[in-house]
């Protein structure tokens, strides 16, 4: 038997490999713990392992693909359409050799180490911001049941709990005053974790010629730009913008049938951190235009397009077409190496 695919169900201990041959049959299947896998990939002869994009699927496929072996990571929600009757391991890995043939599921490509470090300052800074909302949000309720109120707001509200520390006859109880300030300690320790993670990424990004073009664009910012190119790395693998823009979600989910088209609400699919990042960027690239309309200051094409769109079908619904649009412009700014023009329809 010539092994030319095989599919590999990744697992924390042990790993289900099918091997195929040239007409794409499984011949025969393997159990394997990551110490065997690991000598089985070193002596094989030269082939494609196909995996899903997972957790750990990343080292491995750079493991593999130093090895001398092709790799294909293909995403997990549509390699689920083949597993037939009941979801094994074994089922999961021939599952992978039917979907490799498959022309229209387009491979994951397998990021740097570069790549993978940014997204994990990204994702330790998003577990810390959570974080320390909940121990603010703890402290808030804590202090409203012995009858002190915290107004509104982060800023106004840790300084409303630090007076409150201070006082000595405002009816905090003493045997809570320690465990208050050692949660003020903390939410303050938080605060500059992610300030020094932000200063990590800055520092990680700022010799990448493309992420510092794309902070031109208004509602682009460190995090919006880093974490998108961390994520989607060369985007010349989009063949337009609007694939991008697919990609990441921001256009409508379609549910037709012969004559009729619906198209509904924005499809929500792909990377939800990276749409969030761009939605919240473009409703503040909104408001900085609504400020530059009061002041009289020139509008550049793209914020006349958000105020457009804005007054016939609302500010909701104008956010979503402005962050499609600068999704659009990223890409744009990428494939034809171009800086950022705010007048192109001028």
């Amino acid at each position: 038997m010539h092994a030319t695919t095989i599919g590999v169900d990744l697992a924390k201990t042990r790993i289900q490999l099918a091997v195929a041959d040239e007409h794409h049959q499984v011949q025969q299947r393997l159990r394997l713990s990551r110490t065997r896998f690991e000598a089985f990939v070193a002596n094989h002869p030269k082939c494609l392992f196909v995996m899903e994009a997972c957790g750990s699927s990343q080292p491995w496929g750079r493991k593999l693909k130093s090895m001398g072996h092709d790799v294909k990571l293909l995403p997990a929600q549509y390699v689920r359409a083949y597993v037939r009757r009941n979801k094994t391991d074994a089922a999961d890995a021939a599952a992978l050799i039917e979907a490799s043939r498959a022309p229209d599921i387009r491979p994951v490509p397998i990021k740097t180490v570069d790549q993978q470090q940014i997204l994990l300052l990204h994702r330790l800074r998003e577990h810390y911001k959570h974080t320390r909302v909940a121990r603010i949000n703890l402290l808030r309720g804590c202090l409203r049941e012995v009858g002190i109120d915290i107004p509104k707001g982060v800023a106004r509200g840790l300084a409303a709990m630090r007076e409150a520390l201070a006082l000595a006859d405002n009816g905090l109880p003493d045997a809570l005053r320690p465990f208050i300030a050692e949660g003020l300690a903390e939410i303050t320790a938080l605060k500059q974790r992610t300030l020094d993670l932000e200063r990590q990424i800055q520092n990680l990004t700022q010799d990448d010629e493309l992420v510092q073009r794309w902070l031109a664009v208004p509602g682009i910012g460190l995090l919006g730009a880093s974490a998108l190119r961390a994520t989607t790395g060369e985007l010349n693998r989009f063949p337009t913008g609007r694939h991008l823009a697919s990609w990441l979600g921001l256009t409508s989910r379609e549910h037709s049938s012969g004559e009729q088209r619906r198209l509904g609400r924005i499809s929500k699919r792909g990377d939800a951190y990276l749409r969030t990042l761009l939605i919240h960027g473009a409703r503040s690239a909104l408001q900085a235009a609504h400020r530059a309309e009061r002041s009289g200051r020139s509008l550049n094409s793209l914020q006349r397009f958000a105020l457009g769109i804005e007054q016939r079908r609302g500010t909701n619904k104008a956010v979503v077409a402005l962050a499609n649009k600068i999704a659009r412009v990223l890409w744009a700014m990428a494939v034809h190496e171009r800086h950022f023009d705010g007048h192109w329809n001028d």
